[in-house]
């Protein structure tokens, strides 16, 4: 193959994914598409990739990434269907539509493909992501070992069930966005408390980080590292209180629930 990875859609997500995978590979191995060839060809030149048209990277790259919104796969498998059944050998290809099983995609492919589905979220930008992924057993071990060996550099990547990657990204996948509100509130409270708002957002955002990263490498439960904090008739007790008395962590769960049962609605 001319190409080892090819995106098709250079937005938000599979930009991001285009950066992390240009760490790994090299970048001319690379090749890029977008609607928007300005778009394209502005993210080729940051990582050094090619920008190419969507039937020379359909019909060139070995991994193909699909990097469109599930209610644009239609027409992109329309298009792209013929260029897939004109290569001599099977492209593996990468979905990360939200709701879109891998049965959907061979469908749609017309053909009997290697399909990865992975789930990533916006934190793969800066290298700390979690990415979600299942394939079909048309993908051979070596091939799920080069993809997981390309998107290392994106962060952590887990396999899951199918079955069960809806539920995932409910929490990894919106996780982020919850996570924002729960910065932003911090800070709004130190504000409130007559921090300066500069300050508050540091402080907010490094205890964020901090406190996720404690509780990946201590391996202990996080009401265990609560407890911690928590002295008998301290401050930190009376701020736990305030938050239960305003149901912060069945808030909390009701957020991850509604993600997920919209995403089943989205399914049918």
């Amino acid at each position: 193959m001319k190409y080892q990875f090819g995106f098709i859609g250079c937005g938000n997500m599979g930009g991001a994914l285009a950066r992390a995978v240009a760490k790994s590979v090299p970048a001319s191995a690379i090749a890029l598409c977008d609607m928007s060839t300005e778009k394209a060809e502005e993210l080729a030149n940051s990582i050094g990739a090619v920008a190419t048209d969507l039937k020379t990277l359909v019909k060139s790259s070995a991994y193909i990434f699909l990097g469109v919104k599930p209610q644009g796969f239609d027409a992109l498998f329309q298009e792209i269907r013929p260029y897939l059944g004109e290569r001599e050998e099977n492209a593996v290809l990468i979905t990360m539509a939200a709701g879109l099983s891998i049965s959907a995609v061979e469908s749609l492919a017309g053909a009997s493909l290697p399909v990865i589905r992975i789930m990533p979220n916006t934190p793969a930008s800066v290298g700390e992501g979690m990415i979600l992924y299942t394939a079909n057993s048309k993908v051979t071990k070596d091939q799920i070992a080069v993809f997981l060996s390309a998107l290392k550099g994106a962060g952590r990547l887990d396999l899951i069930p199918e079955e069960k990657i809806d539920a995932a990204s409910a929490l990894s996948g919106c996780g982020p966005a919850f996570v924002y509100l729960f910065a932003e509130a911090l800070a709004d409270g130190a504000v409130e408390c007559g921090l300066a708002r500069e300050k508050s957002n540091l402080y907010a955002a490094q205890t964020l980080l901090g406190a996720a990263k404690l509780l990946l490498e201590s391996g202990k439960h996080p009401g265990e590292l609560k407890d911690a904090v928590c002295s008998p008739g301290g401050t930190t007790i009376a701020g736990v209180h305030a938050l239960e008395e305003g149901s912060f962590r069945a808030s909390v769960m009701d957020a991850v629930t509604a993600a997920y049962e919209k995403t089943l609605k989205l399914k049918k």
